[in-house]
């Protein structure tokens, strides 16, 4: 299904990023994987296994993003799938959210967004797909999340922007929009199996399917968005969340 194909995944040393890695490559493709933690992506590639490429490196960081082409460029020479997968996610109560925080969840989710695929841009094919994660909360009000609700609709509208600026290329942008997955990104720093495993069945039973959802179900709509299959979808968001917005 990707047989030939180059792509880049950004956050992808652990959670969605890491099965989405997992699930190109058993498709055949040859895959980047972008992560801050050398620690972490050390241990991602010896799960990987194969001939990955592992970056490090911050979205946030336009330097980093420069040094991320460039690798690219050498390694590959073009580019034909990029998933914008890289965030941060955490509580932004309207009265007790200070600045530091505000910033470093738009640098990380929306700036850094906008500028990885400016950074690639030269390097993608025409014809290629651009995946932006965005998440559930873009389509309803949670209390005390609203900067991160922001932060997640402004990559929703970039979806509906890019496809229009990037038509002549005939490069598809899409979103897909994850529900409650069980990631390292709810998981508390220290925080015991015991404990993470009762937040994960106290948030499931919120969850119409009675469950938080797996990384791999999220990798296999990003598979979708990456491949032929999708080719007449454009600009759209496929929202993966166990019904949580629907019912």
């Amino acid at each position: 299904m990707l047989v030939g194909k180059t792509a880049l995944i950004t956050g992808g040393s652990s959670g969605i990023g890491l099965a989405t890695a997992e699930l190109f490559l058993s498709k055949g493709a040859q895959i980047a994987i972008l992560g801050r933690s050398k620690e972490k992506l050390d241990l991602a590639r010896a799960a990987l296994g194969g001939n990955v490429l592992a970056i490090q490196g911050d979205v946030a960081s336009h330097g980093d993003l420069a040094r991320v082409r460039d690798e690219l460029e050498r390694h590959f020479g073009g580019l034909d799938i990029l998933f914008a997968n890289a965030g941060l996610a955490y509580a932004t109560p309207l009265a007790t959210t200070n600045e530091a925080a505000y910033t470093q969840l738009m640098d990380v989710n929306v700036k850094g967004v906008f500028f990885t695929v400016q950074a690639v841009l030269p390097l993608l094919r025409e014809g290629s797909s651009v995946i932006l994660n965005t998440s559930w909360l873009n389509q309803v009000g949670s209390p005390g999340r609203a900067v991160l609700s922001a932060s997640k609709a402004a990559v929703r509208s970039f979806a509906r922007t890019m496809s229009a600026e990037l038509l002549e290329r005939k490069i598809r942008v899409n979103a897909i929009s994850p529900g409650s997955i069980e990631t390292p990104i709810h998981r508390g720093k220290n925080e015991s199996d015991e404990a993470f495993r009762a937040y994960t069945e106290r948030v499931g039973t919120q969850v119409p399917l009675g469950r938080m959802g797996r990384p791999d179900e999220i990798a296999a709509a990003v598979l979708f968005l990456a491949s032929d299959a999708s080719s007449y979808v454009l600009g759209a968001e496929i929202v993966v969340d166990g019904g949580r917005t629907e019912l």
